[in-house]
């Protein structure tokens, strides 16, 4: 969007008009300067579809999250940029797919994870640049400390948390980190309070002032399945099918009925969700706040979790690490009173990648030229006719490589990829079918031809993440 037309939408946007002020026999105008959004953008961690009451979930509720959507939009076509987190994350800052965005896997490096090459242009980036103020709290897993992939070397103006995301594995870790300096902790202490207490003072400490970006990575509830025993109890009363058994996830710890923790742990992000909404009304930037809330990707089997107990997938095929709906078909909530329509909900069909054009046309940043997604706002708004994209790409470079394509409700998924790039497509009609129970690829060459054009063209090569066989 060029700079004139951008200003003029920020102004319509937000109401701004001319303010007339009488200067002797006559008068002058000036242009009110648009009031541009605080965004905070909660990332939960391996929180599936079917994992939230407003999504369906019915043995547990989660009535923070759930105003969200009652006070906001809920998006029921929206993928996450990966089956696993590095990837995903690496789309929403990057604005591209994992055929193109540096990021592809989870690739251990040092005292971290693989870093964002020097220079990325990221989300984060072009919000500070755009006169925002901007913190990360939670999960990182793009770069270890001191990298050119270091939070605060990608636009955050500060961070706080795990670095690495193999060290997040833990709820009571022996260190955390801020910036670039290593806060040691006593491996006792339960981590999310901490998180959550860092990003909140951050919120107060810029509330009124420069409007500010916070993404909120939060660990919950990835495994291990740790949470604070009192916590825990209500659940082991009343899910007690699930003791006497026991799981280690954690290296440095075991957790006794990890299945009935599940519902504890997404009870500590709600009610985290809660708390940030109250403080958004304390400090009456309430209406000038787009929320937005979403999962990295699927829900994980690990630690002793039950997601098929719980619907997790809700009634979609897979979980992490699959390309199946179950595995990148997350839930999206977005709320900002006045401008989002209560209780809306939007079939648009969107992904990680779009976050960058949508957030940086809300706010008067300039997106990275080279971003793989369309703008949400006339769905989110409301308002114009909404772009829909020609076709929506993935790829995953663990288990044999897997790839994806999604074309309106036709699906295409690529299996054993590594070993037989040209091996069987297989072709779900999501409409019909949105358990992919039924694989009708032989009833449709045309669309299994263009999604192996899709294959060919929507992958650049990554020295980081090769295919076998380039």
């Amino acid at each position: 969007m060029r700079a004139f037309q951008r200003r003029e939408f920020l102004r319509e946007l937000t109401g701004a008009g001319l303010v007339w002020m009488a200067l002797g026999c006559g008068a002058a105008a000036a242009e009110a300067p648009p009031r541009r959004p605080n965004v905070i953008f909660i990332l939960a961690d391996d929180l599936g579809y079917g994992d939230l009451s407003c999504y369906g979930q019915k043995k547990f509720a989660t009535p923070n999250i759930d105003r969200l959507a009652a006070e906001g939009m809920s998006f029921t076509r929206h993928y996450c940029g990966c089956t696993v987190c590095a990837p995903s994350r690496s789309t929403v800052m990057t604005g591209q797919h994992t055929g193109h965005t540096p990021i592809r896997g989870n690739k251990q490096v040092g005292d971290g994870q693989a870093p964002l090459p020097q220079g990325t242009a990221t989300l984060a980036r072009c919000l500070k640049q755009a006169g925002y103020a901007t913190g990360c709290f939670g999960k990182w897993g793009l770069g270890f400390p001191g990298s050119e992939g270091d939070p605060v070397n990608v636009g955050f103006d500060t961070f706080f948390g795990y670095n690495c995301q193999t060290e997040a594995h833990s709820y009571y870790p022996a260190r955390l980190w801020r910036d670039r300096a290593e806060v040691k902790l006593d491996g006792q202490t339960y981590s999310p309070p901490l998180i959550q207490a860092e990003s909140e003072a951050f919120i107060r400490a810029h509330a009124g002032k420069a409007p500010f970006f916070v993404w909120l990575t939060v660990t919950l509830p990835h495994a291990a399945m740790s949470v604070p025993p009192e916590l825990h109890a209500p659940f082991r009363k009343q899910f007690p099918e699930f003791e006497g058994t026991q799981a280690r996830y954690d290296k440095t710890r075991e957790d006794a009925s990890p299945a009935s923790a599940f519902p504890a742990m997404v009870g500590v992000l709600d009610r985290q969700v809660g708390a940030l909404l109250a403080l958004l009304r304390e400090l009456d930037i309430d209406n000038d706040t787009l929320v937005l809330f979403a999962s990295d990707n699927g829900p994980h089997q690990e630690g002793g979790h039950r997601p098929d107990f719980w619907n997790s997938s809700g009634g979609l095929r897979g979980y992490k690490r699959d390309l199946y709906e179950g595995g990148i078909r997350t839930p999206l909530l977005a709320r900002w009173p006045g401008k989002i329509r209560p209780g809306s909900a939007s079939a648009h069909v969107s992904a990680f990648w779009d976050l960058m054009p949508t957030v940086c046309e809300l706010t008067g940043a300039e997106a990275a030229p080279a971003t793989d997604g369309i703008s949400f706002v006339p769905a989110l708004l409301g308002r114009g006719d909404q772009p829909k994209h020609a076709g929506l790409y993935w790829e995953f470079h663990e288990q044999g490589g897997k790839r994806a394509y999604v074309k309106g409700d036709l699906k295409a998924v690529q299996l054993n990829v590594n070993r037989a790039p040209d091996g069987p497509v297989e072709v779900y009609d999501l409409a019909a079918d949105p358990s992919e129970t039924t694989n009708i690829a032989a009833a449709q060459p045309a669309f299994v031809a263009a999604a192996r054009r899709a294959f060919a063209t929507m992958h650049t090569r990554n020295a980081e993440f090769p295919w076998k066989w380039e």
